[in-house]
């Protein structure tokens, strides 16, 4: 979800606030087309939008779809489920899921499972509604996010020499997996790749047989990447945010720009660009609060729209990239201390703040984007040591300082030393910081110093 607080307020937000709902004072592209006579339609298996962490996002649009039945979504009610069979049936790792084990039972045939049934839907609002103006549709497919659950018939395409139950769901953790559990793994992810790629492609086929291309945009990406035993570690949150989890796919398509199709830009681009990008494509205003950058002038040329972007988790490192380079800047202490929680809407990823957190808060003067809002200023989530984990609970590791050079390394296996490159991009971090009007002790915990003015 804290991808989508960016997608939808133009912003990053990992500086302010971790995993959480869209606060009261944020902007929201649906909402802001849906007041300026745009209508916006969510269709989604994402069951966090019903979690407490993440409520408040499908209500910004003039309608919404929620399909049921995806991962751990509370679905299915067995007051008392097999827990015997059903531990037998899969992998111990995954014996602490107990609703996606529920939930895999009922999806016996291929269109009761979420992706066929989003993309369904998609198929029914497109052939409604096609021709009419003036609309907007958020498909959000939540495979090829784990589990890697798909049909026999993708399944079949990647045999392995495993032999056990059923594993298609990583733990957070570094790879001690055996080979043969590594390659099912990696197999039950390049099936639900391959679902997803096919039932993508029949939604392009709608566009070629309705000639969408004509007068409706299409934009793909993603919220982040995963590690399928890169840097010997399984998914993402606890390790460094290396490439393949945060260097995410896009494409756009405009029809105004249909000449440069298959075409590809070196622009550095995130989330937080998005939102900026659909309010100018429909000619509306781009609320001051937002730092996104609209990627419209991108699409006719390849214009460098910005020279650095930060980007991490809450309570771990700022991350920077300059496009050649990537640098991981954790602070010197892992204490809690220097790091709070600024909120209107003390809700996690499926919890409330506990009442002894609350007990903590203290008011906060309001932030350049909180429209004249004083908030809410919490102590982060923590372990028993005090240390700061992630919104899951789980522990930070690897939390090393390192510099990557992207050109001669994609890989990022091997940091570099180089001093005067790390000044150069700690003042990157430090710029952007300022432009996101980062807390004042953020910067203390970062280990820089605290600018005197913050401009935007």
């Amino acid at each position: 979800m804290p991808a989508r607080r960016d997608l939808h307020t133009g912003r990053s937000h990992f500086l302010h606030r971790s995993w959480g709902p869209l606060e009261p004072f944020d902007d929201s592209f649906p909402e802001l087309l849906k007041q300026n006579g745009v209508y916006s339609h969510l269709i989604t298996d994402h069951h966090h939008y019903f979690a407490d962490g993440g409520a408040t996002y499908h209500q910004r649009f003039s309608s919404w779809e929620l399909i049921r039945g995806q991962a751990i979504d509370r679905w299915k009610a067995e007051v008392e489920p097999d827990f015997d069979l059903l531990k037998s049936q899969h992998h111990s790792v995954q014996h602490h899921r107990t609703n996606y084990m529920i939930n895999r039972q009922y999806m016996k045939n291929e269109e009761d499972y979420c992706a066929p049934q989003l993309f369904k839907l998609a198929d029914d609002f497109l052939r409604k509604n096609h021709q009419a103006d003036a609309w907007l549709l958020q498909l959000e497919c939540f495979d090829p996010h784990e589990p890697f659950h798909a049909p026999p018939r993708f399944r079949e395409l990647y045999p392995t020499n495993y032999e056990g139950p059923i594993l298609d769901w990583p733990i957070y953790d570094r790879v001690t997996e055996t080979p043969e559990e590594i390659a099912e793994l990696r197999a039950n992810y390049a099936a639900l790749v391959t679902m997803t790629d096919e039932y993508f492609g029949v939604l392009l086929d709608f566009f070629d047989m309705h000639d969408l291309w004509s007068d409706t945009a299409l934009i793909l990406t993603t919220d982040h990447g995963f590690l399928l035993g890169e840097h010997d570690w399984w998914a993402k949150n606890r390790m460094p945010v290396y490439d393949e989890i945060a260097h995410i796919p896009l494409m756009i398509y405009h029809p105004d720009f249909a000449h440069q199709g298959g075409t590809r830009r070196g622009a550095l681009t995130q989330t937080a660009d998005i939102m900026p990008t659909i309010l100018d494509m429909s000619g509306q205003a781009i609320p001051k609060d937002v730092t996104g950058r609209s990627l419209v002038p991108v699409l006719s040329s390849d214009d460098k729209e910005r020279d650095s972007l930060i980007f991490g988790y809450f309570g771990a490192a700022v991350n920077v990239c300059d496009g050649r380079y990537s640098y991981f800047h954790y602070p010197e202490v892992s204490a809690a201390e220097h790091l709070f929680e600024y909120t209107l809407m003390p809700t996690r990823m499926t919890t409330r703040f506990s009442i002894s957190e609350l007990l903590d808060a203290t008011l906060h003067p309001s932030f350049s984007f909180t429209k004249g809002v004083p908030v809410l200023r919490l102590p982060p989530k923590t372990d028993e040591d005090g240390v700061p984990v992630e919104v899951q609970g789980m522990s930070f590791a690897d939390q090393q300082s390192q510099l990557f050079d992207l050109q001669n390394d994609p890989g990022q296996k091997k940091p570099i030393d180089n001093p005067e490159k790390i000044v150069q991009m700690r003042k990157l971090i430090i710029d952007n910081m300022v432009r996101l009007d980062a807390p004042a002790e953020a910067f203390v915990r970062f280990g820089f110093e605290v600018p005197k003015a913050i401009f935007t």
